[in-house]
């Protein structure tokens, strides 16, 4: 059996800063942003076609998503001085007299071949000068995502991390039917909740997501047969395979940095142990050996070690050890339970599940200094999960009504909840950065 946890309802909120709907489907609360968050302006872009709407609010757009980062001030659309759309048009004195420190004005015109062209600049205010401008084609279909590439233009210029707006996360929706049955939903959306898309369906649990490098495939494990098995199914074609349906547990995949093989947890030789299940020749290739329960296997960066949970010490803690096999190094000493370790992008860092006294907090481990800082305070956070630019680590946690998401960043300064208008939501996973 998987190790498992003591679950405990309840949430612990503070002061609301800002609530944002996206689509009907999910509200983006900050329940806590940075104290000194940047000052920016997105004015109104301006459109070609002035008899009709344009097809989306570039600027509502950018706005919330600066927002619901925690580290930007927008200002209000209603109080803005004046709406310029090029550079000629803007009068300094009315930003500075009003502490603006960032402006962003654009234009959205419509080409002869029935695309778009967006133009954007990001301006200093009180140098009088342009730290970025861009034109960027579209169709009308990739407006959104066009938008949220100038929020992680934004993003990167003002702090200095690339942005990641522009990806994708997947999670598993739990509905309650009228006749008390559950259905199990795989779902995908984009970081604000727009653009859900329905992988899977399922009377049976659906556990366990987990994105292929390239972002094009998922794995998860599905107990649609009533016993556990692995699928890689394609994103775009629906197309799946069951690449793991041994006796006894198939779980917690993880593809490998190079999207070649998956680490598993399997049990078909009578215990949970690691392996490597080699993608292409369908060899399974054995890490561990032990009489624990070792299970969550997460990558390296560099492909070349895994850690994962075993109770191989008496109680769940995190363990690595190399691809190639040998003696696993503890990590984690902080503590009676440490479990579901997830490697940060740049490698410096993990996150992890920390229980003490019958919570159970998101934990970032610093590898160096084996120094453990607790980012939560809620009673049961589950499913850590980086996003791909490392700032920020989304997760589960347990509310009134079962499950929802939430995001904390890697300091601690800046929470998120991600509250679904129906249903419970679990495991979340943040896929990887957009292919070029």
């Amino acid at each position: 059996m998987l190790l498992k946890r003591k679950f405990i309802s309840g949430l612990t909120i503070t002061a609301l800063l800002l609530v944002f709907y996206a689509a009907q489907a999910i509200e983006i609360i900050i329940d806590k942003g940075v104290e000194n968050p940047i000052q920016v302006a997105i004015v109104p872009f301006g459109w070609s076609q002035t008899a009709t709407l344009p097809p989306l609010d570039l600027a509502a757009v950018v706005t919330s998503d600066l927002a619901r980062s925690g580290r930007f001030a927008p200002m209000q659309e209603q109080d803005l001085p004046q709406r310029p759309t090029r550079y000629q048009q803007i009068n300094f004195k009315d930003w500075r007299l009003l502490g603006m420190e960032n402006l962003v004005i654009g234009q959205l015109k419509l080409t002869e071949r029935g695309d778009y062209d967006v133009e954007f600049r990001l301006i200093d205010v009180y140098k009088g000068e342009q730290i970025a401008g861009f034109r960027i084609p579209s169709s009308e279909i990739q407006l959104r995502r066009t938008a949220h590439r100038i929020s992680d233009i934004i993003f990167e210029k003002l702090i200095g991390i690339r942005g990641a707006f522009d990806t994708r996360i997947a999670y598993i929706k739990v509905m309650k039917l009228k006749n008390q049955t559950k259905r199990f939903i795989l779902q995908s959306a984009d970081t604000d909740g727009f653009n859900p898309q329905i992988l899977l369906e399922s009377s049976e649990p659906l556990m366990s997501p987990a994105w292929s490098p390239d972002g094009k495939s998922i794995a998860y494990v599905s107990f649609e047969n009533r016993n556990s098995a692995v699928y890689v199914q394609n994103i775009l074609t629906g197309n799946r395979v069951k690449v793991a349906a041994h006796p006894g547990i198939n779980s917690a995949p993880a593809w490998s940095p190079d999207g070649t093989r998956l680490a598993l947890t399997l049990s078909k030789d009578g215990n949970p142990e690691i392996y490597l299940l080699h993608l292409a020749s369908r060899t399974l290739q054995r890490i561990t050996t032990n009489r624990a329960i070792d299970t969550e296997p997460s990558w390296f960066h560099n492909g070349d070690k895994i850690a994962f949970t075993s109770d191989r010490g008496g109680s769940p803690q995190i363990y690595e050890v190399s691809v190639t096999g040998g003696q696993p190094q503890r990590l984690t000493f902080d503590g009676t339970y440490n479990a579901r370790p997830r490697y940060s992008p740049d490698g410096k860092s993990m996150a992890l599940i920390h229980g003490k006294n019958g919570f159970y907090h998101i934990a970032l481990l610093d590898l160096q200094s084996g120094y453990l800082t607790v980012l939560t305070q809620t009673r049961l956070d589950e499913s850590p999960s980086f996003a791909p630019n490392g700032s920020m680590i989304m997760y589960a946690t347990s509310v009134y009504k079962g499950s929802e998401l939430a995001a904390v960043s890697t300091d601690g300064r800046v929470h998120q909840r991600l509250a679904f208008q129906d249903g419970e939501v679990r495991e979340p996973a943040w896929g990887p950065f957009p292919s070029p």
